[in-house]
Formats: structure tokens, C-alpha cells, sequence
């Protein structure tokens, strides 16, 4: 279903399209969400349980703080690539979506390298060592789903190992400026574990290879937190209003 105008009007309880804030469109079977790019302004947005499988139409919508995108049908992680240009996004819940794969932990470096400004992912706390951790070993998303004929993202040059050595010092180059722009110091060449040598089979990890469990949960129960904001506590109240109904 695509969400209309006047569905969001009637939701947000506005005037017009400008002036809409928050809205809660908590399962409304929408599909559709091109609406949004009419609606720059929306500060805290809720879209959970819905069949949602792009999430382009949001690009434009700068105000963005929150966002709620629990048990959707996003397919890739790359579709977080039009959230980077969001400089206000800091709660993001993206659980029990198709993207977040069987892997819990290589799910959550691979959001936070793309959105390293997040405070929170999936209603749990991100934190400093997971950004450090993430930057240099998440899953790479720079580019949005494409589903045509073109040119690839990087030309070969003939030249075997040039276009690595590109690569892996943009890397580095991107990875020093986003821990400078969140206060965090910049890693040292030596640190940086995708420099590695053509015939290195493992990069040189800086730290112990245990360390790299992450403890991620979900807790069902979720209750509103002590500012009172909009947040996703409403998904779960109405996924056990739901549950109810449906048993």
C-alpha cells in the first residue's frame, strides 16, 4: 500500500506536509513510502511492521532523529546508504528485518561503519568501542542497491594490486576523518587492519581475537524511556496487543 498524503496528515494530526514532526505508521501495511520525500521536517518517525523494502525516499529528510524500521522487507544492509546523509539520526531499529542476517554481531559493525554517528541500534546502546571496532572491520555500504547494466564501481587499471592499495588508503583516509568528526583519535597506519601485504593470509589484529564477541539481544519487552519521547515502545505494546487478538 502506498502512504498517501492524507493518511499522514490524519496520523501527524497536521495541517500539511511541512509541519509534520513525529508520526507513528506502526503496522499499515505500507509499501510506499514515497511520500517522504515531501516531508523534510519529520523529527520522529515510526514504520515498524510494515513491507517497506526502500528506504530512498527518506534521503531528503535531514530533520530525522529517530527512526523505527523493525519487521519490514529490507533486503541489504546498502539500503542504509540513504540514512548517511542524515546528520541528526541517532536511534535507529532495524531488527527483524531480512538484511540483518544470521549474524548478529558482523550485522551490527557492518550498520554502525556505515552510520557511526548512531547512539543507538535496535534499542541498545552504541558504544565507543563498538564504533572503533566497527570502522575498521564492518562490512563496507557506500553504494545504494543498483539492479542494472553499467559501470562498475571501481575501474580496473590492469595493474594487479594498484587498485588495492587505492582502495585500502581511502579506507584508512574515511575511517580517520568520521573518528575525527565523532572526537575520537585517529588510528595509526600500523593499526589499521586491512593494510595487509598481497601475501599476508590474516590481518594483524589489534587486539585479542576473543574480544570479538558482542553480546547482542532483543528483549521483547520494551518500556518508554524516562524523557517520555515518541519511541519504539509502542511497537511492542501493540505487538502484544496482536498477539492477543491473533491467539
Amino acid at each position: 500500500m502506498k502512504l498517501t498524503r492524507k493518511l499522514v496528515l490524519a496520523k501527524a494530526k497536521a495541517s500539511d506536509l511541512d509541519s509534520v514532526k513525529k508520526l507513528n505508521c506502526w503496522g499499515c501495511s505500507v509499501s510506499d513510502i514515497s511520500i517522504f520525500s515531501q516531508i523534510p521536517n519529520v523529527e520522529v518517525l515510526t514504520l515498524s511492521v510494515n513491507s517497506i523494502s526502500s528506504l530512498s525516499p527518506l534521503a531528503g529528510c535531514h530533520s530525522l532523529g529517530e527512526l523505527y524500521l523493525r519487521r519490514n522487507s529490507i533486503q541489504s544492509l546498502a539500503e542504509l546508504c540513504h540514512l548517511r546523509s542524515l546528520p541528526r539520526l541517532k536511534v535507529l531499529w532495524l531488527a527483524e528485518n531480512p538484511c540483518c542476517g544470521a549474524e548478529p554481531a558482523k550485522y551490527r559493525l557492518t550498520v554502525l561503519r556505515c552510520l557511526p554517528r548512531l547512539q543507538k541500534l535496535d534499542n541498545q546502546v552504541v558504544t565507543e568501542e563498538e564504533i572503533s571496532l566497527a570502522l575498521t572491520h564492518g562490512g563496507r555500504h557506500n553504494h545504494a542497491p543498483w539492479h542494472g547494466p553499467g559501470p562498475a564501481d571501481h575501474q580496473w587499471d590492469g595493474r594487479r594490486g594498484h587498485r588495492e592499495r587505492t582502495l585500502v588508503n581511502y579506507n584508512m583516509e574515511e575511517t580517520n576523518k568520521i573518528r575525527e568528526q565523532l572526537g575520537m583519535k585517529p588510528l595509526a597506519r600500523d593499526k589499521f587492519a586491512s593494510l595487509t601485504s598481497p601475501g599476508t593470509k590474516e590481518a594483524k589484529l589489534p587486539f585479542k581475537r576473543e574480544e570479538l564477541h558482542i553480546v547482542y539481544t532483543v528483549r521483547p519487552e520494551q518500556t518508554p524511556d524516562d524523557t517520555g519521547r515518541y519511541s519504539d515502545a509502542d511497537d511492542a505494546m501493540q505487538t502484544e496487543k496482536t498477539t492477543d487478538m491473533q491467539h
